[in-house]
This record gives structure tokens, C-alpha cells and sequence, in this order.
């Protein structure tokens, strides 16, 4: 029996990928195992999405091709957005990988691996629509949280971005796959539940011709044994009155909103082939608030966008100030080959690019201090995601947190917890993004 080591990189779509692919390996008689030094086989399965991810990506292909040499490896495999992206070019430029496979060839993931590690190192890239999005999974975080990734592809088409390249148009999966998959997920213990595609608000207008998250959520709230529902990506321009009726009204739905919105200036969002306007984004953000008040809105930026002026970037800073988001990412604009920005006049440096996100930064941390201390003496449900045996306490996530993106909370308890479960924990204090707390009797 070979064994097979996966790391997999980038966003929670590519996550599922990766579990897809894990179960296909195991159902092909692989052994899995996370020790990569014992692993005959080791894929690296890669984001290829902007210039820091592919830096990541290669130095964990360079990190594992060392196990050729200290360990059993006999085949390194790269899968994922990187190996779709850039095909023959990455055995040829990084000599140390042994086959390359886009992802129109996960389903054949196991042939491929057993093939490779017997020696016959073919690349592999079939067509992106091959890609299958209902294939079972096994889970590789928390066996109580799981990405339900209800779509593939994007027809966005933003002018910065080169995901439709890489993954195509979107393709939407049907509402009773998706349930099914949820149901399935819920009976093998999964309690929280995130939503993702990469447009999650155009979910289902390409198969049932119009937008349909909003009957999908429902769908989903039905589901016994799923505690939290999140949903992640949903673009401003296609928020709606039904799906905030729906946020405003399920219970299982954590009153949180990711909005990537990356600019208000006019004139750069036009320039990113994004809708909407500044004051489109301001009525949409008092809207929101009104209709849900205990909401936390979350939002991604990016700064040095070609030709983004000092007056833009006041703009942005002035929003930022004016808004208060409860959780906000900023990047400095990347350049990606294939794409319409990259070839724009006026490209800024990268010194003035990352100096203005971290200005961002640096302003959006007050405001995260603030919010932090709004909420100390307060009384919040949080998932129990394990224990800290260094500082002695217990660690989780808040209903105003996503993993990984956001903060988690330490708080104490006089009685063991179990991991995965949800406690009411009072905040008694925070630190930076954080916040500490002790469990509510």
C-alpha cells in the first residue's frame, strides 16, 4: 500500500479540492498520512492567485522535493490553481516536480500518483468543466467546521483577477447536491457550516436563471444538526431585500457578512470592471445595518490599484474611517500575467502599494480595538476549537469570526469543555484582534 502526504495551500475552494482529491487517493487504496518524510508520494496543491501565493506555493514544492533525498519520496505532484495556471511550465522551471496536474484531472488523481510513483511521470491537464464538484470529501481541519463550496469559476471578469483563467466560467452546483452534501457533512459531525464560491450571490444564475442563494441557505437551516451557517463572498452589487430577509430571520445564519468590496473611488472601479459606486456602497452599508444591527460586516481592499491616485487612496482611507468595518483584509494590488490591470498604464510602485495597505492596516487595527472593547462585559456564543496548553485556557471562534480570516477568542473555564461544541463565554478583555473571556455558568 503506498502512502500519500498532501499540503494543500490558498482559499477554503481550493480546501475542497484538496479533501475531494484525499478521499479519491483513499478510495484507491492509499494511505494517507501527514508525515510527509514517510510518504511515497507528496502533493503540494497549490494557489496560484497573486505573486505572494505563488512565492508560497513554490518554496512548499522546494520544501517537500527534500524528501526525495531524506525520505521515501518517490513522486512529487503538484495539483491545484498554480498547476492550472502555468501546466508544462512548472515541471520545466521547477525540475523537482515529477508530474503536473490541472484541475480538469483531480478526479484521476489517484492513477496519476500510483503511475508516478512507479516510475511513468505523465502531466495531466483536462478540460476545467471536468472538474467534479460533487465528489465526497474528507474533511482536513476541524471535524466540526467544513467549506460548502457551492460553485466553481467566476463571470466577474474583474480586471485585476485572474480566476476565470484559471477556473473558467461559473458553473453552479444543484441546490439538492448541495443539501445532500450538507446533510452528509452534519451527520458526520460538522456543526458549523461556511458557504463559499467565488461569487457566492451569483450562485445558481447560470442552471436555474437567476440568482438562488437565498433558497439555498433556507434549504440548508433545515438541516438537523448544523449549528452556525456563514456565508463568505458575497458581492455588494448582488446583495438583496430577500437575502437579508433570510439572514435577518434563520437562525442557524451567523449575522455575518463578507462583502469584498477592494475600492469605492468611482474611477478605479470602473477601472476594475467592478459595479456600483461609492454611494451605492454606503446606502448598501446602512441598509444593512439598519435591517440587521447586531451584524458584522467584513471586507477585503486593495491599494496601489494602476493609476490609483493619492486623492483616491484619501478616498479609501476616508471610507474605511467613515464605515468602521468589523473585519477588513487590505492587499497591495499584485500585477498577474493575463490580466487586463496588469497591462494598464500608470502601474504604481511597490513601495507605495504596501506602504498604503499598511496604512490600512494600521487605521483598521483602532477601529478593531474599539469594536473589541465595545464588546468587553458582553456575553457571546463561540465554537470550542481547542485547548491551549501553553497559556492554559480554551481558544474558539466568536459567531463574529470566520476561520482563519478573522480572531479567535482565549477564555478560561473551572470544568472541561468538549472540542467542537458551543459555549456562551463572557469578554472580560482584548488584545489586538483577539479577545479574552471566561466560560458563562
Amino acid at each position: 500500500m503506498y502512502k500519500v502526504s498532501m499540503v494543500s495551500l490558498g482559499c477554503p475552494k481550493n480546501q475542497v479540492d484538496a479533501e475531494q482529491m484525499l478521499y479519491t487517493l483513499q478510495s484507491a487504496g492509499f494511505e494517507l498520512t501527514p508525515a510527509e518524510a514517510e510518504a511515497d508520494a507528496i502533493i503540494i496543491n497549490t494557489c496560484g492567485f497573486i505573486e505572494s501565493a505563488k512565492a508560497e506555493a513554490i518554496e512548499n514544492i522546494l520544501e517537500a522535493a527534500k524528501y526525495k533525498d531524506e525520505g521515501n519520496c518517490k513522486a512529487l505532484i503538484v495539483t491545484g490553481c498554480l498547476a492550472e495556471r502555468y501546466q508544462n511550465d512548472v515541471t520545466e522551471e521547477i525540475p523537482e516536480v515529477d508530474v503536473c496536474v490541472g484541475i480538469g484531472s483531480n478526479g484521476k488523481i489517484a492513477e496519476i500518483v500510483k503511475q508516478a510513483i512507479e516510475g511513468k511521470c505523465e502531466n495531466s491537464f483536462g478540460a476545467k468543466e471536468d472538474l467534479d464538484l460533487n465528489t465526497k470529501r474528507i474533511l482536513g481541519g476541524y471535524p466540526f467546521t467544513a467549506y460548502l463550496k457551492i460553485a466553481d469559476g467566476c463571470n466577474n471578469c474583474c480586471t485585476y483577477c485572474a480566476i476565470p483563467k484559471i477556473r473558467g466560467k461559473m458553473r453552479s452546483r444543484k441546490i439538492e447536491d448541495c443539501v445532500n452534501e450538507a446533510k452528509e457533512l452534519a451527520l458526520n459531525g460538522v456543526r458549523e457550516l461556511i458557504v463559499v464560491a467565488q461569487d457566492t450571490t451569483a450562485y445558481g444564475s447560470d442552471i436555474y436563471g437567476k440568482p438562488m442563494l437565498s433558497e439555498l441557505l433556507k434549504e440548508l437551516c433545515k438541516i438537523e444538526g448544523l449549528h452556525w451557517i456563514r456565508t463568505l463572498y458575497t458581492y455588494p452589487d448582488k446583495i438583496d431585500d430577500e437575502l437579508l430577509e433570510v439572514l435577518k430571520t434563520e437562525e442557524k445564519l451567523v449575522k455575518y457578512l463578507d462583502i469584498p468590496i477592494q475600492h469605492v473611488n468611482s474611477e478605479i472601479l470602473k477601472k476594475m470592471n467592478r459595479k456600483g459606486n461609492r454611494e451605492d456602497l454606503e446606502n448598501l452599508i446602512k441598509k444593512i445595518r439598519n435591517e440587521i444591527p447586531d451584524i458584522t460586516l467584513r471586507t477585503t481592499l486593495i491599494t496601489g490599484f494602476p493609476g490609483e491616485s493619492e486623492a483616491q487612496f484619501e478616498e479609501l482611507c476616508e471610507f474605511v474611517k467613515m464605515i468602521r468595518f468589523d473585519r477588513l483584509g487590505c492587499f497591495a494590488y499584485s500585477p498577474e500575467e493575463d490580466t487586463v490591470a496588469a497591462e494598464m498604464p500608470d502601474q504604481i510602485d511597490e513601495q507605495t502599494k504596501v506602504f498604503r495597505a499598511e496604512n490600512i492596516m494600521e487605521m483598521q487595527m483602532d477601529i478593531m480595538r474599539d469594536k473589541n472593547e465595545e464588546k468587553i462585559e458582553t456575553v457571546l456564543e463561540v465554537i470550542i476549537e481547542g485547548w491551549d496548553d501553553y497559556i492554559k485556557c480554551y481558544f474558539g471562534r466568536t459567531v463574529c469570526d470566520a476561520p482563519e480570516v478573522d480572531g479567535k477568542i482565549f477564555f478560561m473555564s473551572d470544568r472541561p469543555l468538549v472540542i467542537g461544541d458551543f459555549a456562551k463565554v463572557q469578554i472580560n478583555d482584548c488584545l489586538d484582534y483577539d479577545l479574552l473571556g471566561e466560560l458563562k455558568v
